[in-house]
């Protein structure tokens, strides 16, 4: 089967976390012996071909050299509030995705190479390109990572682009159960939960290393969304010996900073800043918990890795999270927003050594057989069938 990925995110280069599970599918699909190719958009020092993992990707120039700057780095939303010249970038990036995209319909790409299905990664920006202006010849899949429904819920008019984008795709998939109900107000037709794999070859217990009593990891960006302000208030109520490490960076790291100062814990931290993803499987490894205290996570692939490396996860039952952590199995979850229930989760799988390596077994089989890129390739398979022969 030859597909054609279609997305704003998707890594710049081997290591890179931008899209790197969007990559990881590419190639899992290559692995099982599907033809898969990714459109993406250029940015500066990024070859117009490339190939990562054995993925080739065409990246499509959208703008002046200076504004292609919208993707990759997870600030598009608040680059196109922020300026009306991204605004125009955005719309040349759309035109210029949604051509690219004909181009390779009509067999105008590589040696004529033409797609049987089309695999369109977020609803917004790249779903939008592929019904700019008509629905596509070729059958095509959407799926929703959890950026583009919050896009559809806050953003006027939002909810009927999503609608526009959803109507028109033969099969729909969210990466969560809380994302696909969350599509459906959208849609009204169902929306199949199909989670995006990690690498089990990267993210493994081994090598085992001597875990660090009483520490704490938190990794993600350093955003309201994330809810590092609610870790701290969490952390405060440990012990003295309780460390925490958070990896990360954005635009909320002064005022934490200062929170975390204010309560009195700031030294008790190592702020490491972003880390690729080569440089978290022993952060993983060393942790005795990985919180998530996020709200409304499209699905939490932290929370996959950390269990792939034998790290119990503590978080809030909030978005996708339930789906990646089991309950009172391979870590603890507690209600959305509760301060204090996510202090005590913490203290007490702080005081029980034994209970985190019970759930640290849970949390390699779960991960496993939800997340081995085998499974979840298999399954999109399914799906491209289903799309095409509907």
């Amino acid at each position: 089967m030859r597909v054609l990925f279609v997305t704003h995110n998707i890594p710049r280069a081997p290591g890179d976390a931008a899209g790197s599970f969007v990559l990881r599918l590419a190639a899992a699909l290559r692995t099982a012996g599907h033809d898969v190719r990714a459109l993406a958009p250029h940015a500066e020092g990024l070859a117009d071909r490339d190939e990562i993992d054995g993925v080739p990707i065409t990246r499509v120039h959208y703008a002046a050299p200076a504004r292609e700057t919208l993707a990759y780095t997870g600030t598009m939303a608040e680059a196109v509030r922020a300026s009306w010249g991204a605004r125009g970038a955005l719309l040349g990036l759309i035109r210029a995705m949604a051509r690219a995209t004909r181009q390779w319909m009509r067999g105008e790409g590589d040696a004529g190479w033409r797609p049987d299905v089309l695999h369109a990664h977020w609803w917004f920006p790249s779903g939008l390109a592929l019904v700019t202006p008509t629905r596509p010849s070729t059958p095509f899949v959407v799926t929703m990572h959890g950026s583009d429904v919050r896009l559809a819920r806050t953003v006027p008019g939002g909810g009927l682009l999503a609608g526009h984008v959803l109507h028109r795709a033969r099969v729909r998939t969210a990466v969560s159960t809380w994302l696909a109900r969350q599509a459906e107000r959208f849609h009204g037709g169902p929306v199949e939960v199909a989670p995006m794999p990690i690498d089990l070859t990267r993210f493994t217990p081994d090598p085992p290393l001597a875990r660090e009593e009483r520490s704490l990891l938190f990794v993600g960006r350093l955003n309201r969304q994330k809810g590092v302000a609610q870790l701290l208030d969490a952390f405060a109520a440990q012990s003295a010996q309780t460390r925490l490490t958070i990896v990360g960076d954005g635009p909320d790291r002064a005022a934490l900073h200062a929170h975390a100062r204010a309560l009195g814990v700031f030294d008790r931290i190592h702020w490491i800043g972003a880390v690729t993803q080569p440089g978290l499987p022993e952060l993983y490894r060393r942790a005795s918990l990985v919180v998530m205290p996020s709200i409304q996570e499209g699905l939490g692939l932290v929370g996959v890795e950390a269990q792939a490396c034998g790290t119990p996860v503590v978080g809030f039952a909030s978005g996708g999270l339930p789906d990646v952590v089991a309950h009172e199995t391979t870590g603890l979850l507690v209600p959305e927003g509760d301060t204090r229930a996510l202090a005590g989760a913490l203290g007490a799988l702080l005081d029980d050594p034994a209970r985190r390596t019970a759930m640290a077994h849970a949390g390699l089989a779960h991960v496993a057989e939800r997340f081995a890129p085998a499974r979840v390739a298999a399954r999109y398979a399914a799906y491209y069938e289903q799309a095409i022969s509907r």
